[in-house]
């Protein structure tokens, strides 16, 4: 697989950036790519180790450990190595359909699980490898339209674009069932294409991919609100079978005094606002909620509070402050965290880069929270007082939890972000459904059917918020359900 000696005599290089203070005069992304040759010196890494953790997918730990979607990642390493990068494509493309995506925003549990970093040298550059595969396939041509030879007469209706429910819809439609996907928003894509920054995922790699799904045949419908102004009902006279893929938008909230203060949103609505406006107008429109020339509170960390961080930077915004409840990580694996787990170290990514390239320092601060928001005369956020918290274990369940210490500063603010996580799905799309939903707010399923005859559900909407990699996985696997509930058997 690879050299078998490749990773003792080439070191690990990956993509460089654009400098951060360059790359904040645009929301374009910022990787300067290796070229084909240096890329294939990279696969020539991948060892010979006899156990590809990479490709596991596994649980360790309550954490995942390797890749969740199983690509054959020492087979197309191999042949990019020898420059076959047409079959090292078909390898690819035989367990993820949209590597376009994944190389872009998946964190590469794949590499975190590598045999070769926990070895010498850090580990192999698999997604950057596997972003080297996608883009010369769409370069030279390789990716053409493919519609089904046969159909097969069932129809089935698919709520929501994001990954699941593109990865249903990619699956079903090449079985030869016929497939709209339904979205609410006004482009398809779903968190791709607003809950994502541009300078993560440039738009027109999504459009790229819709426009090829439906030249195979894949009806997008835009603007439609199933379970509101697009009665279920509807679409369940239409369909052999339904898939909700709805995501869980529904934002964790903070109840805290002077919440109702104006400057304070949700994170993914602040994302969605500032990428709408950049694709309708590149912000001619002003419809964009804006940091420029605010100090801004980013609460809460993870990858949607880095985005944050990055798009208010580019914004403008004159002073940034990230709080993080937990305490800070620990930059080594700590010895109950060992390979092959993820590991659960100090992560600098591109938000907090940037940050430190502008104003000097890394946003965070770690074992706080608001404990109230503050405004002026008219209502608007001014600032916010953050309690410090420390950690004591519940001498009733043993976990930890954070506990406030009695000091407190005032962060002057006006605007706010919260970056919480989620709480399930937005309720009135399953209920329209009559999909029962459990205590985490998350549509309960058998095999990815739930109680409602031919309604099926997955993704995010089906086990809560996850990664962009575990909703294609759960989309494919979803796919396979369906077509054996339509079919009596399945090929997927």
């Amino acid at each position: 697989m690879g050299k078998s000696t490749g990773f003792m005599e080439y070191p690990r290089r990956t993509s460089s950036d654009i400098a951060p203070l360059e790359r904040l005069e645009t929301f374009n992304e910022f990787h300067v790519w290796l070229s084909r040759e240096d890329q294939q010196t990279q696969a020539a890494r991948c060892m010979d180790c006899g156990v590809p953790f990479c490709q596991a997918g596994m649980m360790i730990g309550g954490m995942a450990s390797g890749c969740p979607l199983n690509n054959l990642i020492p087979e197309w390493n191999d042949l990019i190595y020898h420059g076959k990068w047409e079959l090292a494509l078909q390898r690819l493309l035989a367990t993820n359909r949209f590597p376009e995506f994944t190389s872009r925003v998946c964190p590469a549990l794949c590499e975190a699980a590598c045999t070769c970093g926990d070895v010498t040298g850090g580990p192999v550059s698999v997604r950057e490898n596997e972003h080297a595969i996608i883009e010369r396939a769409y370069a030279k041509g390789w990716m053409e339209a493919c519609p089904p030879p046969a159909r097969t007469g069932k129809r089935v209706s698919v709520v929501g674009s994001g990954p699941a429910g593109l990865a249903v819809a990619e699956y079903l439609n090449k079985r030869g069932h016929q497939v709209t996907v339904y979205e609410r928003a006004d482009r398809p894509g779903g968190l791709l294409m607003y809950g994502i920054p541009n300078m993560k995922l440039e738009k027109q790699v999504i459009e790229r991919r819709i426009k090829l799904m439906e030249a195979e045949g894949i009806t997008f419908r835009t603007g439609a609100d199933v379970g509101g102004a697009l009665p279920a009902d509807e679409l369940m006279a239409q369909s052999d079978a339904v898939v909700l893929c709805c995501g869980a938008k529904q934002a964790r909230d903070l109840d805290v005094p002077g919440r109702d203060a104006e400057g304070i949103y949700p994170a993914v609505e602040y994302l969605s606002s500032v990428t709408k406006s950049l694709l309708d107008s590149n912000f001619a429109d002003g419809k964009a909620i804006s940091a420029a020339g605010k100090n801004v509170l980013v609460i809460g960390g993870g990858d949607t509070g880095n985005d944050c961080q990055g798009t208010a930077l580019r914004q403008g915004c004159t002073d940034l402050l990230a709080l993080e409840m937990m305490p800070q990580p620990p930059e080594q694996r700590a010895k109950n965290n060992p390979w092959p787990e993820w590991p659960r170290v100090l992560k600098v990514d591109y938000g907090q880069t940037e940050c430190l390239a502008k104003f000097g320092k890394d946003p965070r601060v770690y074992q706080t929270t608001v404990k109230e928001f503050l405004k002026d005369e008219g209502g608007h956020l001014c600032g916010a007082v953050i309690s410090r918290l420390r950690a004591e274990k519940d001498p009733e369940t043993g976990r930890t939890r954070m506990v406030p210490t009695g000091e407190e500063f005032v962060y002057e603010c006006q605007l706010a972000l919260i970056a919480a996580g989620f709480v399930g799905c937005e309720a009135y799309a399953a209920d329209a459904f009559g999909a029962e939903r459990d205590n985490r707010g998350c549509v309960v399923t058998d095999r990815f059917q739930t109680g409602t005859e031919k309604v099926f559900a997955c993704g995010d909407m089906r086990r809560g918020q996850s990664l962009v990699v575990w909703a294609l996985r759960e989309g494919r696997d979803c796919a396979a359900e369906v077509d054996r509930w339509l079919m009596g058997y399945s090929n997927l």
